[in-house]
């Protein structure tokens, strides 16, 4: 008789958010790469060697798209987040002064 073993290299903080075991890394962040460079795990894991082990890459992309629906929902909020405050940073008080000197456009 043998034993099965499961890990799932995924957990969660107080806050909610998923992070790979022994990592500073969040699921989403290898999410991300797959779904803006459409990485395979395996090219992921290229890019982490060292860092990230391929059943950590699989365990986080299994854990995006059993959550899918409330991750892209985080995608498109800090999407926006960023979008306003880049928005707000075209108009600060520095551009408007470097504007007004005609140094920038």
């Amino acid at each position: 008789m043998s034993t099965a073993i499961m890990t799932s290299h995924v957990w969660l903080d107080e806050r909610g958010v998923a992070w790979l075991d022994d990592t500073n890394i969040k699921v989403l962040e290898v999410a991300l790469e797959q779904l803006a460079h459409g990485s395979s795990a395996e090219e992921i894991y290229e890019q982490h060697r060292g860092h990230l082990s391929l059943a950590q890459i699989h365990a986080a992309l299994t854990y995006y798209h059993d959550n899918r629906a409330a991750l892209d929902q985080e995608i498109d909020q800090q999407l926006a987040e960023f979008d306003a405050r880049r928005r707000a940073a075209l108009n600060s008080p520095g551009r408007q002064r470097l504007r007004a000197l005609g140094r920038l456009s």
